[in-house]
């Protein structure tokens, strides 16, 4: 008896979820068919310093993009800002931990127009660890891993948004 009623509150439930609307945000369909073709068309623009250079390569891989401006549908203009809180000090005053926190701000403008038609801001933290002296290059280490991870996690949060909204765009375009 128990097995019929959780089997019949998960088909209800599958019902309910069906027919509300909602579907895959990369996959094909009927609204949106060529979702990654569309993304694949953005151009990132050159994003100075380490930082900017490894979150660009995370998008045009997220993007599946091929970072050639001339195939671009919309062009991509992201800013970053950086910044690093001492946030552990021993009683020496020694910081024993960092935290990391990326800002970036993007705008998404179609080819052959000035006027920008999605942006937005994005905050990341991250933190890493200080190592004690004999071991300098574990610091470096850790600080160069909390900004790719920084990076990796702004690039999917800005995928997302573009996603959502160039899916946007195909539903009110037809």
């Amino acid at each position: 008896m128990m097995l019929k009623l959780s089997s019949f509150a998960a088909a209800t439930g599958c019902m309910i979820v069906a027919g509300c609307g909602l579907h895959p945000l990369y996959g094909d369909s009927a609204a949106t068919p060529h979702l990654a073709d569309t993304l694949s068309r953005v151009y990132v623009e050159q994003i100075p310093d380490r930082v900017g250079y490894q979150l660009r390569n995370e998008l045009l891989d997220l993007f599946n993009a091929t970072g050639r401006a001339e195939d671009a549908t919309y062009r991509l203009a992201l800013r970053l800002n950086e910044e690093e809180q001492a946030v552990a000090l021993q009683t020496n005053t020694n910081i024993t931990r960092y935290n990391y926190t990326l800002r970036a701000h993007y705008e998404l403008v179609p080819r052959g127009s000035t006027k920008i038609v999605k942006s937005g801001d994005l905050i990341t933290l991250t933190a890493y660890n200080v190592a004690a002296a004999p071991f300098l290059f574990g610091t470096v280490a850790a600080e160069r891993d909390a900004k790719d991870r920084a990076a990796n996690d702004l690039a999917e949060r800005i995928r997302i948004e573009i996603a959502v909204f160039l899916r946007g765009e195909a539903g009110s375009a037809r």
